[in-house]
């Protein structure tokens, strides 16, 4: 907890309470909204669950205690312009500030404790740790920005973000909850970036929660320790002992929950599978399935029995991630083992079981906690396995690379004549570190992994998950290689626009010049582009549609015309793409073009421009601002929209 969050909490404003009964309505209706503003401002110290519990407790115990009119702290008095919420809405808002703000006080001797700082009595689950879904890397990325505020920060980011108030209703909502310093809040935090519209995602839900088995075995020492504290001792050493070195106090798995031989076969580092190192080149599969076990840690059972242990039942001190679409679930059986040994300053270890990739990592020196990442990999071929991000540490990113890659290298794809750079990897096939352009915050630079594997020349890009991406180019029904001097120049200008598909379990990212267009009054020669990402769950697909011009900087990003999502547009299902754009020439008139993909026939436009063209180019002239509604149409009269 920060030194902020420790000073004292100036009195709230003593004024009579609102009417109970519009607190109430206002607290029904806007209750998941207050939930959320209670989660958000807690400490992230409790622990998930306990923060969820938390945050509904405070919510439920905001209600007024008398049925009198008035302001009450963070209600606004009547005839208040500024205030633009339901005086109730305020009033329950402030409450719930108050309280959220207390719970962040540490228990001091000297004074009085507050209601606030205890564990709640109601709401209570039993039986059950809950928390919220877990988010992609920019919500993990903005929940430890937060955590790293006091309290008063953390809410007056969240009045900002998430209730869009200005800085001087802020600040009077701050006052009013009870904090002695609003600018000093306001100041932290304006060292959060703007990304507020996460705060609206799953991550910061705790309406929308998942389920876990507790401590069970803990539990059942509790129940028997009532009535005979000896045995229960001896139950609990026999029940939490695992084969051979087992759980520990000090280690970051959790106890243990169930007494499965199945579920103990999955953690027994002497069953996990391991592939010999020539069984891909006469397998008649090449996918991860085949990987060689590799590493210098391969026989630390030690180690291997931790991972195991944590990824049946990850600790409350275990940072844990999963791709969209990812169970992150234990082992449903003995998996197979990829890898074991030291990156960086980490000891590394990646299993498969069939569905997914799991990375466990640990520090080799430190108290620092365990990282869990999974990743889906079912489907994989031999162009989607040919690489695993195996350690991340100071903006770089090192690959364990298919036993079957003869050569690797780096490639920056905004020079799109720049030959490639070698990469060295060691005997178990990790690479040097690469700069990884997912953790850049400009685009000055777009290093991608280029792999030679006796059959193509692929390219992946690290988009902040444990599989890279793979870089296509080509219609939807055979995309191919980003291998000749057009793709690569198209590939030059589209890389800055891969942010927008980081984070999404994205397995595949193709890019499809579907169209060229001579531009008016001698504009030179544009090119159409259509780049879909495609994910590892099949959907959350992303489609974009982009208009280059010429341009003097080969790396400039295109102009994005159009973007949908979960549509099958652009895709070996639907092929037909059409998009328009507002484009002015160096004279100064604007036009509107259009293109559509091969099988479209003619062009029209109606609203605010009315156009129409043979074939699948069109080029007219409007005023700017101008609206126009595009359509397309097929050679057997099928009518076709514009991507949107």
């Amino acid at each position: 907890m920060s030194t902020q969050e420790n000073q004292e909490l100036a009195p709230s404003p003593t004024t009579a309470p609102i009417d109970v009964e519009q607190a109430e309505a206002a607290l029904v209706e806007h209750y998941p909204r207050l939930v959320r503003i209670a989660y958000l401002v807690l400490p992230p110290s409790l622990g998930r669950n306990r923060r969820v519990v938390t945050a509904h407790a405070v919510v439920q115990r905001s209600l007024p205690r008398r049925r009198t009119g008035g302001g009450g702290p963070g209600a606004p008095g009547p005839g208040r312009p500024e205030d633009a919420v339901d005086p109730g809405y305020a009033y329950v808002r402030g409450e719930v500030l108050r309280q959220a703000l207390l719970a962040g006080r540490p228990l001091r001797r000297l004074a009085w404790p507050s209601r606030a700082q205890f564990p709640p009595l109601l709401p209570m689950v039993w039986g059950l740790r809950v928390f919220p879904r877990a988010g992609g890397a920019d919500e993990l990325a903005l929940d430890q920005r937060l955590s790293a505020l006091s309290g008063a920060g953390r809410a007056a980011y969240v009045l900002r973000g998430l209730e869009r108030q200005g800085d001087a209703e802020v600040r009077r909502v701050l006052a009013a909850a009870g904090v002695a310093e609003p600018d000093a809040a306001l100041a932290e935090a304006d060292g959060v970036g703007a990304m507020y519209a996460l705060l609206g995602s799953a991550e910061f839900d705790p309406c929308s929660l998942q389920a876990r088995p507790p401590d069970l075995m803990r539990r059942r020492q509790h129940a028997r320790a009532a009535v005979a504290a000896a045995a229960a001792v001896a139950v609990c050493g026999a029940l939490l002992g695992l084969p051979g070195e087992g759980w520990g106090p000090g280690g970051a798995a959790a106890p243990s929950y169930a007494r499965n031989p199945a579920s103990e076969a999955a953690l027994d580092p002497g069953r996990l599978r391991r592939v010999a190192p020539a069984v891909w080149q006469r397998s008649a599969r090449t996918d991860f399935t085949v990987w060689p076990v590799r590493g210098d840690l391969t026989g630390d059972s030690a180690l291997l029995r931790r991972a195991l242990a944590v990824w049946a039942r990850p600790g409350r001190t275990v940072l844990a991630s999963a791709t969209p679409g990812t169970p992150p679930g234990p082992p449903m059986g003995a998996p197979q083992l990829l890898f074991a040994g030291r990156v960086d300053a980490a000891r590394v270890v990646l299993f498969h079981d069939g569905l997914r990739v799991v990375r466990y990592a640990e520090p080799v020196e430190g108290a620092g906690g365990a990282v869990l990442d999974f990743a889906r990999t079912d489907g994989a071929d031999m162009a989607a396995s040919g690489a695993l991000v195996v350690g991340r540490a100071a903006g770089n990113v090192r690959y364990l690379t298919a036993p079957w890659v003869r050569t690797a290298g780096v490639r920056d794809l905004l020079v799109p004549d720049g030959a490639p750079r070698p990469l060295r990897r060691d005997a178990h096939g990790v690479t040097d570190p690469v700069p990884s352009p997912a953790q850049a915050r400009d685009c000055r630079s777009w290093d991608v992994l280029e792999v030679g594997d006796g059959v193509a020349v692929r390219l992946l890009t690290d988009l902040g998950e444990l599989t890279p991406a793979r870089l296509t180019w080509g219609p939807p029904a055979a995309p191919g290689e980003v291998a000749s001097e057009a793709a690569r120049a198209a590939w030059a200008r589209t890389a800055c626009l891969l942010p927008s598909v980081r984070g999404h379990g994205v397995r595949a990212v193709n890019s499809w010049q579907f169209a060229r267009q001579r531009l008016p009054e001698g504009g030179g020669s544009a090119v159409w582009l259509c780049t879909r990402a495609e994910t590892w769950r099949g959907t959350g697909v992303r489609v974009l549609a982009q208009f280059q011009a010429p341009s003097a900087e080969p790396g400039a990003p295109g102009a994005v015309a159009a973007k949908a999502e979960e549509s099958p547009v652009c895709g070996p299902r639907d092929p037909r793409v059409l998009a328009g754009v507002l484009w002015k020439a160096r004279g100064g008139q604007w036009y509107v073009l259009a293109a559509g993909g091969p099988s479209i026939t003619s062009l029209d436009t109606s609203g605010g421009v009315r156009a129409h063209a043979e074939g699948r180019l069109l080029a007219a002239r409007t005023t700017p601002g101008a609206r126009a509604q595009l359509t397309g149409r097929t050679q057997d009269g099928t009518q076709v929209g514009a991507l949107r």
